[in-house]
């Protein structure tokens, strides 16, 4: 989640298929009630074309009076795509959102030059037991949109493109492949899919991006001969053409990439920036905690308690 202290994920190489040039196996972390993995950023790799962080939360099961409870906490220069599988997230934001985020919609928030968020299993869904099961990621925003206004789009589960046929059902999150375009315009070039396969479907990678990775998040695939359990992120080199196909018990992957970033990104706590300049400038603010006529505010409705600043 994009509030707690970095996990460092494995990097083994993956060179017995040439097609990849990097398998990110995640380090897990139980964060008191739900376990996540991270693959994004890892030692070897910190991007897969804009994508700079990914996060699997769960699978978790919470009994009732308990679930996710996140406090405020800020972030610059990067936008959150969350996208859940089970369960449900209440967001509130310092722009006045209060969205609950559901199964299969896709919501992304910009934060430019600063926003403040709480992501919470609140109200009514407190009284009976809760599930937790998603992905979620941040795209790092390009250099001439570092600072820009915040915002945040919410794109319900029917409005997504959906491929099907020979065992396969594509959801297209966001960005363009395999012909089709998801309907919220994002930051820079990209595309994010969520593909179910059945046993021995076959799927290739869209062809049309320079960066590709796949995270394996059920079942198995086979690459050139090679199988990937669940837990795998593959990172593929730029212009193969690679296909996968399901093992024996299906698979669920997510396919992601994109057009690389214009220079390196520094990651410190929440914030993402092209300079080290700017992520102190963020501190401070975050810091100095000016919530009325400060660079952050707090969510209205949610503005009793926040995260404060990491002591590192």
């Amino acid at each position: 989640m994009s509030w707690n202290p970095a996990l460092d994920p494995d990097c083994p190489t993956g060179d017995a298929v040439d097609a990849i040039e990097t398998v990110i196996v995640p380090r897990a972390r139980d964060l008191g009630g739900f376990e996540v993995r991270r693959a994004l950023p890892a030692p070897r790799r910190q991007m897969v074309g804009p994508f700079i962080f990914f996060d699997q939360m769960g699978p978790a099961e919470f009994v009732t009076g308990q679930g996710m409870d996140v406090r405020p906490h800020p972030h610059i220069g990067l936008a959150t795509v969350t996208y859940l599988h089970r369960g449900a997230i209440h967001h509130r934001d310092s722009l006045g959102t209060d969205q609950w985020i559901e199964p299969g919609a896709m919501n992304l928030m910009i934060s430019g030059h600063g926003i403040t968020h709480s992501e919470r299993m609140d109200g009514e869904a407190m009284k009976k037991p809760q599930s937790l099961f998603g992905i979620q990621s941040w795209i790092a925003l390009p250099k001439g949109a570092e600072d820009r206004e915040a915002a945040f789009i919410h794109a319900p589960k029917g409005d997504l493109p959906v491929m099907e046929g020979e065992g396969k059902q594509v959801r297209l999150i966001m960005g363009d492949a395999y012909g089709e375009r998801a309907p919220v315009e994002t930051p820079s070039e990209m595309f994010y899919l969520d593909a179910v396969l059945a046993a021995g479907a076959g799927l290739p990678l869209p062809d049309n991006h320079e960066d590709r990775g796949a995270y394996v998040l059920e079942g198995s695939v086979e690459i050139a001969g090679e199988t990937y359990d669940q837990g795998r992120m593959m990172v593929f080199r730029p212009g193969d053409r690679v296909s996968m196909k399901a093992g024996s018990q299906g698979a669920r992957v997510m396919l992601l990439g994109g057009a690389t970033m214009e220079g390196e990104r520094y990651i410190w706590w929440n914030f993402v920036a092209s300079s080290k300049e700017r992520i102190e400038e963020a501190k401070e603010a975050w810091r100095a905690g000016d919530w009325q006529n400060g660079r952050f505010q707090l969510p209205p409705g949610d503005d009793a308690e926040f995260i404060p600043l990491p002591d590192r």
